[in-house]
């Protein structure tokens, strides 16, 4: 009868074991909703963080706004822009800081969210306001995949309460931003 040498059984316990794991990980809903799911932020597991990650994304999606608001309400000659861009810059920072409070009071986390890489909207012409509006479109669509995916999984009223608003507001504003690129520019 012959033996298996030390090293070798060593190395078949090793590849049975990342194997085992590989087949288990491969099974579990999280990997499943990890790699094929794509309609979710990944706000991720329903644990005692999940509102802070929520407050720190929608904290980052409001800046998102703003920092799209701010170039448009220079650039653009369209007085139905320059209005949604001050409304945004206007609103904007009244829901961060509500968000921040909560931050604070619920987890004791005064850090400041890093502020988001935008589309970079460009020079004025004639198809600027098309960028805002596809950049905004884009946005807001962003932001319903997050409240979707927080009503799922959390269970503070304030949280619920805060996703159910921004829902109801990108969606109304969503059929706005379409509504004008149609009329605008026949898309």
């Amino acid at each position: 009868m012959s033996k298996i040498s030390l090293p070798l059984s060593i190395s078949l316990i090793i590849v049975a074991g990342v194997f085992g794991l590989s087949i288990g990980y491969s099974l579990t809903p999280d990997y499943k909703n990890g790699m094929f799911d794509k309609t979710t932020m990944d706000l991720g597991r329903a644990d005692k963080n999940l509102d802070l990650r929520y407050l720190n994304a929608m904290i980052s999606h409001h800046r998102g706004a703003m920092l799209l608001a701010e170039p448009a309400s220079q650039k653009t000659t369209r007085q139905e822009m320059k209005d949604l861009s001050a409304k945004i810059l206007n609103d904007e920072p009244k829901a961060i800081d509500e968000l921040y409070a909560w931050k604070k009071n619920w987890y004791g986390d005064t850090r400041q969210v890093k502020d988001p890489v935008v589309s970079n909207l460009g020079n004025y012409d004639d198809k600027f306001d098309l960028r805002f509006l596809n950049a905004l479109i884009a946005h807001h669509e962003a932001g319903l995949l997050m409240t979707k995916e927080v009503k799922t999984k959390s269970s503070r009223t304030e949280v619920l309460n805060n996703a159910d608003e921004v829902e109801t507001f990108l969606t109304t504003t969503l059929k706005v931003f379409k509504d004008w690129r149609s009329q605008w520019y026949n898309i």
